[in-house]
């Protein structure tokens, strides 16, 4: 799906998504194809349930959006830290 078909079928919602189609440059993630894995009323509920889906499938690329934002925005930020 695109942004514009989230935003119109989730209106003023979190959604939880998981990119299906992305391109990175100069650490800006542009993504063009994306699927609703879920949605939420509140950021918290949206955040513990990224936390969930993270740990289920790790080779995932997952964000959390609310729909009222015209424009998608991911900035990539390198992992600084012990792993």
């Amino acid at each position: 799906m695109k942004w514009s078909e989230i935003c119109n079928r989730y209106p003023c919602r979190y959604v939880l998504v998981e990119t299906l189609k992305a391109v990175s440059h100069h650490r800006q993630r542009t993504i063009e194809e994306m699927t609703v894995v879920a949605e939420y009323d509140n950021p918290m509920s949206a955040w513990d349930g990224y936390k969930s889906h993270h740990k289920q499938s790790p080779e995932g690329e997952f964000y959390v959006f609310h729909t009222s934002k015209p424009e998608l925005e991911a900035i990539e930020e390198s992992f600084r830290g012990i792993r």
